[in-house]
């Protein structure tokens, strides 16, 4: 028996040492990641958000007539949950989008601009009038040189069918219970002091619209040529970049390669964290379907406030 114990002794110390071998070796090669790769990298990540298409509030699904469209309430909330996740430490919003509603521009460039991390737009194709304020809500705005940028505005759209409904024949009465109560009707044209009142609302709209550039721009603005552009004029990416209403002009590329340098991740590398949640599918016909659907919304004489 104590033979038996005196051979097994150093079975076990050889064991023992094979263990903490181990172990040194494990810790030798976590102490050469640390030395050799670039610290900010490990565990962290560029949020990315795409935003496409017309800004509206409500989601719209893919149809044979229309493309995917995320609503403002699912961009702002998937926004602002890129704020709360600790392993993302930058956000890009990658935009192409003409602008929409009012209320939902406001509602996503809130969400962006109440943003505690970096974050970085980036203008690909389109990024005009409501596409635009939501960019003017990130710190820092990259633009493809030959975008379309800028479109600083409001406007509210109705229509004047009266001729047509005079050479149909079609009357119509309404029994209102104040001279403002049909504003926009589409069987008459539109009175001065109705055109007063609307054009009251613009002109909030679109100051908002501007006071919410000049406070997140700020000095980058150029004060003269900024104000040439509010009346609403559309803009390459390079002259947006003389306006001041762009940082700087590039490819998606290097905007993901500043929102990783901002975040403190490697700029040449980084990993990237997807923050959509739609899958973008697209419509048969939807070539067509924006303009169709604007024209019924129009023809219909409903009030379409817009930064578009």
């Amino acid at each position: 028996m104590a033979s038996k114990l005196q051979s097994a002794q150093p079975q076990g110390t050889n064991y023992l040492y094979v263990v903490l071998g181990g172990l040194f070796l494990v810790a030798l090669a976590v102490l050469l990641f640390y030395s050799f790769a670039p610290l900010a990298s490990f565990g962290g990540c560029v949020g990315v958000i795409e935003i496409n298409g017309p800004i509206v509030s409500k989601d719209i699904p893919s149809s044979i007539f229309s493309d995917e469209v995320k609503g403002s309430e699912t961009l702002a909330a998937e926004i602002e949950s890129a704020g709360t996740r600790s392993e993302v430490k930058s956000i890009l919003v990658l935009i192409d989008s003409p602008g929409g509603s009012v209320v939902a521009s406001r509602e996503v460039y809130d969400a962006v601009h109440n943003l505690s991390k970096p974050s970085v737009s980036y203008i690909n194709e389109l990024g005009a009038s409501g596409g635009y304020y939501v960019a003017a809500g990130t710190g820092y705005i990259m633009a493809n040189p030959d975008a379309i940028v800028g479109s600083i505005g409001a406007r509210a759209t109705f229509s004047d069918m009266s001729g047509l409904f005079e050479k149909l024949g079609y009357n119509e009465t309404d029994i209102k219970s104040g001279a403002m109560k049909d504003i926009g009707s589409q069987a008459r044209p539109m009175t001065p002091e109705e055109r007063a009142v609307i054009q009251s609302i613009v002109n909030e709209s679109f100051a908002e619209f501007k006071d919410a550039v000049v406070q997140s721009r700020g000095s980058k603005l150029n004060g003269p040529l900024f104000q040439q552009a509010l009346d609403a004029r559309i803009m390459t990416g390079r002259q947006a970049l003389k306006v001041g209403l762009v940082d700087s002009l590039g490819n998606k590329k290097a905007a993901l390669k500043k929102a990783a340098e901002l975040g403190g991740l490697n700029a040449e590398n980084p990993s990237i964290c997807s923050l959509s949640s739609s899958s973008g599918k697209k419509g048969l016909f939807s070539s067509i379907s924006s303009e169709f659907i604007d024209f019924l919304v129009k023809g219909a004489g409903a009030p379409h406030l817009s930064y578009s």
